[in-house]
């Protein structure tokens, strides 16, 4: 029997996501969540797609789950029940989702104890994920260690970005010795969704020059040139780029100072502000953009303008671009916002009839699960809205990686 399974982690600071994959049909077998780690209403949800436990759907546990290490073995036991456990010889890696990797992580890489530590030392750029992401690591190392361990990284597929690219105009001993520059995030995102638009339009991925727009509560662009990126929007951390659910997105470095000097606020008050209290809620207090679009529907002026500025930065992001790759076949849009809210589509790709962009209205107004083309017939550019798959480029790249 040939080992073909792959086990994806999505380990947060009190949450574990997870499914496991069968690699060779790129099936999905099982699919869960684990929330509240750690709190007295911790909340599992599992639910199988294969088997005889697939007829009786999702199960759902409440109550204390004590740490990561309760979380998993839950997990464990709950993929045993359907006949899909860890200890199955059926598994041949369980693929970890590592947010950020620096310079040296720019591949699928199996961890070892070197490994881990560089992960580790890499907190200081990723203090919210890491963390999280290295807990996972440990606890499934010790319930599996006789299988690849494989991290996949949210930074690596923007790696290719060239060295005038990723450096920040600032002084370069300074940058070097802190390690300061744009990395980018959501790169298995952009890397899936990339490479599905080029076989959207039926065309090899290294002849396609696409613009993704990944839009969930995290927004991120990026402009790849047959198949790699080279340039995204996010930088050092996710914080710059788009309008964002609670984040402001680009800034005037000089408001930072502003705030400390004139407004008195800590550095760490200043942090919360513009990653949590920023973005669209900080602008009209919603960051769910279905409640943006019903109140500025209804005439609301603070949802309105939310909304428009969202949608400026998007057009401008677009349009850098249009220029940073000089021809341009696709402009994809993926995560929850992009998939779902037409209008978000419809506003940003309006007035850029002269970049080849138009939309098919009636095409975009349709809500699908499919990749699927929303673009005018007569248009230079191709519109597409790719639903992503994070867990399935992250078991791909882990499966490939260990049956090399």
């Amino acid at each position: 029997m040939t080992a073909s399974r792959v086990l994806v982690l999505n380990s947060g600071s009190s949450s574990v996501k997870y499914q496991l994959l069968d690699m060779a049909d790129r099936s999905r077998l099982a699919v869960g969540l684990v929330e509240r780690i750690g709190e007295e209403t911790s909340r599992l949800v599992h639910e199988p797609l294969t088997g005889p436990g697939a007829a009786g759907g999702k199960r759902e546990t409440l109550g204390r789950i004590a740490d990561h290490e309760a979380a998993l073995a839950a997990v464990a036991a709950e993929l045993s029940a359907d006949g899909m456990g860890l200890d199955s010889p059926e598994l041949a890696a369980v693929g970890h989702r590592v947010v950020h990797g620096g310079t040296r992580f720019t591949q699928p890489t199996v961890i070892d104890d070197e490994v881990l530590a560089e992960i580790r030392n890499l907190i200081p750029l990723a203090p919210l994920h890491n963390p999280a992401n290295v807990t996972g690591i440990e606890v499934a190392r010790g319930l599996r260690g006789d299988i690849p361990q494989v991290a996949v990284f949210d930074t690596a597929f923007h790696s290719t970005m060239p060295e005038y690219v990723a450096r920040y105009a600032i002084d370069a001993a300074t940058a070097d010795k802190y390690s300061i520059r744009r990395y980018g995030f959501h790169g298995t995102s952009h890397a899936y969704v990339s490479r599905a638009t080029a076989a959207l339009l039926g065309r090899p991925v290294e002849d396609v020059n696409v613009i993704v727009l990944h839009l969930g509560n995290g927004a991120s662009a990026s402009a790849v040139r047959g198949g790699v990126c080279v340039e995204t929007s996010m930088g050092l951390t996710p914080l710059e780029g788009l309008v964002m659910g609670t984040r402001s997105g680009d800034l005037d470095p000089a408001v930072v100072f502003h705030l400390a000097r004139v407004g008195g606020l800590s550095v760490d008050e200043i942090d919360s502000l513009l990653n949590k209290k920023s973005g669209l809620l900080g602008m009209c207090g919603d960051n769910d953009m279905r409640e943006v679009l019903r109140r500025a529907g209804e005439g609301d002026e603070a949802a309105s303008t939310a909304f428009a500025a969202y949608v400026h930065r998007l057009k401008k992001y677009i349009g850098a671009y249009s220029a940073v790759l000089g021809r341009v076949d696709a402009v994809a849009f993926t995560a929850g916002v992009g998939e779902n809210a037409h209008q978000v589509r419809e506003a940003a790709v309006d007035g850029l009839a002269e970049l080849g962009l138009a939309l098919d209205l009636e095409a975009n107004a349709v809500r699908s699960p499919e990749p699927r083309l929303v673009s005018a017939e007569y248009a230079r550019v191709a519109v597409a809205v790719v639903p992503t798959d994070e867990e399935l480029e992250i078991a791909t790249q882990a499966y490939a990686l260990v049956t090399q």
